[in-house]
């Protein structure tokens, strides 16, 4: 039998005193049936890191910037097994502050301050819905979306979102300024996906789809039937006829 050292007699037992032994310990006491030594480890591991990315240092956030729990740009909003990140919000600054010792409208000043937290939040790893906004603010996610619409119209961008990124939501006034960008303004997919926050992949499907539209709609200008013949969803295909149309 191999003989334990002093140290560990010593020592071993020191470890306790912190969060992740204390952690394996409860699990190992309250749930002896159920997790093993490897499982009780990773389940404390997963805990710790949960908790640092949920609780990160405050010490740098000013004035008028909250912490948010943000989906994960990377998940859907509709995923069964969706991620979070926590971002730090500028809800308003100093510059707004000072936009409103001028006079400046407060809608005004509310729109720059969607289209802020919606871009810190996507630097940061994260995405803002429309709902998110409206919790912070407290305003109506119609009114949201109105100005934030109303931004990327008089700006000509797209402010990244749920609906933007994942195809969520009713809107899909996105793919008219991408398709716009590439057929109408000939710029380079690539640029148009750089632009407006989306991946090469969902430039591309927008394109696809837009051109199946597009020849159909030379055959037959019905609605119903490009949307059996593409398989494309209705109110999709009117408005890529729209664009069709106006372009």
């Amino acid at each position: 039998m191999i003989r334990t050292p002093d140290s560990v007699k010593r020592y071993n037992s020191a470890k306790h005193r912190f969060l992740r032994a204390r952690l394996i310990n409860f699990f190992a006491r309250e749930f002896p049936k159920f997790f093993g030594p490897v499982i009780r480890e990773r389940i404390a591991d997963e805990l710790i890191d949960l908790f640092e990315k949920t609780n990160p240092e405050v010490k740098r956030i000013k004035p008028g910037q909250i912490l948010w729990n943000a989906l994960d740009k990377n998940t859907r909003g509709d995923s069964p097994n969706r991620k979070y990140v926590t971002v730090v919000l500028s809800v308003i600054t100093e510059e707004d502050i000072e936009q409103l010792i001028k006079g400046t409208p407060k809608s005004i000043i509310t729109q720059t301050s969607i289209v802020r937290m919606m871009r810190e939040t996507y630097d940061q790893g994260g995405i803002l819905s429309t709902r998110d906004i409206s919790l912070i603010t407290l305003r109506n996610s119609s009114d949201i979306s109105k100005l934030r619409l109303k931004y990327e119209k008089e700006n000509d961008c797209l402010i990244p979102h749920t609906g933007l990124l994942h195809d969520m939501g009713s809107t899909i006034s996105h793919k008219t300024t991408i398709i716009r960008k590439v057929v109408v303004d000939k710029k380079d997919p690539a640029d148009v996906a750089r632009e407006c926050n989306h991946s090469q992949r969902a430039v591309d499907r927008y394109l696809k789809d837009f051109f199946r539209v597009k020849t159909a709609y030379k055959h037959n200008k019905d609605k119903n039937y490009i949307h059996v013949v593409t398989g494309i969803a209705k109110h999709v295909v009117g408005k890529y006829i729209e664009i069709i149309n106006n372009f």
